[in-house]
């Protein structure tokens, strides 16, 4: 009889659940730097990888953002397969219907409720039942996510950290109805791609964005009442408490309008005490978002 695992060109291993490999075809719904991140992990780990973006000019974008990500693997010496084997395994997509056949999609949109709860929607119609869908996203709740499908047990939240690359963490997020053979096999994904899981119950910001967000909140507010510049503030962190990037630093690579809704978010669920700052309202506003739009705490214009 072919097990589920079976099915999806995984090895059975249902006595071992952390020694499992990743499933043989992946899919990401979004090939922005995130999206991007994820598709490359996979890639490297063994899998086929299928993205699917909106648009010709953003699946040709997501194509050259994953095999710029091979390219740096590949001159560090750390993958062995061969750029033609990696590209080979990557197709980008414009159609959902290019994810029917996954094991596993990751869905990688913006952190916007009603567009992810759609786009998850739109994935699990595409799939097979015995598949699994995945969300990256870094504070909504799985569970509220979940009540739009119809397979809720073959749902989880899997959190990439920026950039995924070089990141060693994946948050591994079950939902209330997310089972446990799924929790299983996803730490067991997290292990084959390289990276560290910690698993998370469903809740407000779940570990790392709660925690996160509350100190770069308060080095915002810092900034805001004239404490200390961005760069002492991020020095003091660095160096007194051995952060590797000060929470100012890191904002700006994550992204202040990904802060600001993580904030929002965390304010309407766990109260005022994660209000964001007005400063961090007004940089938003004004459209300067950190790395992605060349200014934020920082100024970005060179950075590669």
């Amino acid at each position: 009889m072919t097990t589920a695992q079976e099915a999806l060109g995984l090895p059975n291993t249902a006595g071992a659940p952390d020694s499992v490999g990743v499933p043989a075809l992946v899919g990401v719904l979004g090939g922005g730097r995130m999206g991007a991140g994820i598709a490359h992990a996979f890639l490297l780990a063994g899998a086929r990888v299928t993205v699917v973006e909106q648009g010709d000019d953003a699946a040709r974008a997501a194509r050259d953002r994953v095999m710029s990500a091979v390219d740096k693997s590949l001159s560090r010496g750390t993958v062995s397969a061969t750029r033609a084997d990696l590209d080979n395994r990557l197709t980008v997509s414009t159609d959902a219907a290019a994810f029917a056949g996954s094991g596993l999609v990751v869905e990688a949109v913006p952190e916007i409720p009603a567009l992810k709860t759609q786009a998850l929607r739109t994935v699990e119609a595409h799939l097979a039942p015995t598949a699994w869908l995945a969300s990256n996203t870094s504070s909504l709740s799985i569970t509220e996510l979940a009540e739009a499908l119809d397979r809720p047990e073959r749902f989880i939240g899997l959190h990439f950290f920026n950039p995924v690359p070089v990141s060693t963490l994946i948050e591994v997020v079950t939902g209330e109805g997310t089972s446990p053979e799924l929790a299983d096999l996803a730490r067991g994904w997290v292990s084959a791609l390289g990276k560290t899981p910690i698993m998370v119950r469903d809740a407000p910001g779940f570990a790392s964005s709660r925690l996160g967000v509350a100190i770069a909140l308060e080095a915002i507010r810092m900034v805001e009442e004239g404490v200390a510049s961005p760069e002492d503030i991020d020095a003091a962190m660095v160096l007194g408490y051995k952060h590797p990037v000060g929470p100012l630093k890191t904002t700006d690579i994550v992204g202040l309008d990904v802060r600001l809704g993580i904030a929002e978010h965390l304010q309407k669920t766990l109260g005022d005490r994660f209000a964001p700052p007005q400063l961090l309202r007004d940089m938003v506003a004004q459209g300067n978002l950190g790395r992605k739009s060349g200014r934020g705490f920082y100024d970005w214009k060179d950075a590669s």
